[in-house]
């Protein structure tokens, strides 16, 4: 007999389908208490936030945890422009809504965390506080970001190269457990690799094949549109230039995340003035929840426990 696995104990949970936005979110609930939303980040999904789901229930929190708009069991609008960052946004106050709830602790990783301090900003009364993993809060750019990518990094750093439609889709899924298993997509060559091998230690092969089973199904299109707003957001974003997050707030990362050191740390203190935390985990790439979800959970339930 097999033994049981944690893909096994998350499908356990079951799922339901929320509408919000126009659209329907597939959402994982679990615990009770003080509620606690989860964002995930790119190409992964609701299931990413499977370690901190356990244990922040069994914590005494409810979690709320959905595959975001483009991913997994969610809906999947074909427009670009349906995934921009006040869309996204939107997301979140009516999937609280849907749920009868005025606010909540946010956490994001990745995309996750990008869409979760903007909602700060957007919904200040709807955050309890915030908490982002591997992608700070930055103030608004001067100019608009696909300028500063371009100039700096080039054509094929990857946000750059995501803009093509169709482009990194078809990269992306040609072989779909080599695309989800690479450490980090930072440009067009890193897809010429060898094909997809063995998982890293922190990720069993039950959970990679969860995540190959879900984008065979779904591509990757819909994660990829978050990035071909990124100019766009700047633009709907003038308002907010100056603007802080002033809600209880927490930043968690790797030292050894890629993401960091394209995306420094000096504006956190700028934008975000009650921050409560920056932790940084020695050795530690960018799925970091799920790399060392164990010292990821300690900080987030220390933050949590800390709130007034």
């Amino acid at each position: 007999m097999e033994s049981r696995t944690i893909v096994d104990d998350w499908l356990a949970l079951g799922s339901h389908n929320i509408a919000t936005n126009g659209i329907e979110l597939r959402v994982v609930e679990h615990g009770s208490g003080p509620l606690v939303v989860f964002c995930h980040g790119f190409p992964e999904l609701g299931f990413s936030w499977r370690n901190q789901v356990f244990a922040l229930a069994e914590a005494g929190f409810r979690t709320l945890t959905p595959d975001m708009r483009g991913y997994g069991g969610s809906s999947r609008p074909e427009r670009i422009e349906d995934y921009d960052m006040p869309t996204l946004c939107a997301d979140l106050a009516g999937l609280l809504d849907a749920v009868g709830a005025e606010d909540a602790v946010f956490v994001g990783h990745d995309w996750g965390a990008s869409v979760v301090w903007q909602f700060a900003l957007l919904y200040p009364q709807r955050v309890r506080a915030v908490a982002g993993l591997s992608v700070p809060a930055t103030p608004r750019s001067k100019v608009a970001p696909l300028r500063i990518f371009r100039s700096r990094l080039g054509d094929e750093f990857y946000m750059v190269w995501f803009q093509e439609p169709g482009v990194a889709d078809a990269a992306l899924a040609a072989d779909i457990r080599r695309t989800l298993l690479l450490d980090g997509v930072l440009n067009a060559r890193d897809l010429t690799a060898e094909p997809g091998g063995t998982p890293p230690e922190w990720l069993s092969e039950a959970e990679a094949e969860y995540y190959i089973q879900t984008f065979t199904a779904t591509g990757f299109t819909g994660g990829l549109n978050y990035y071909r707003n990124l100019d766009r957001n700047w633009e709907l974003s003038e308002d907010l230039a100056g603007a802080t997050i002033d809600c209880p707030s927490l930043f968690i990362a790797g030292t050894a995340d890629p993401v960091i050191g394209f995306t420094p740390l000096a504006g956190l203190g700028k934008i975000l003035t009650d921050l409560r935390g920056t932790v940084m985990l020695e050795g530690a790439g960018h799925w970091i929840q799920q790399e060392r979800p164990d010292e990821v959970t300690a900080a987030l339930l220390e933050f949590l426990r800390g709130l007034d």
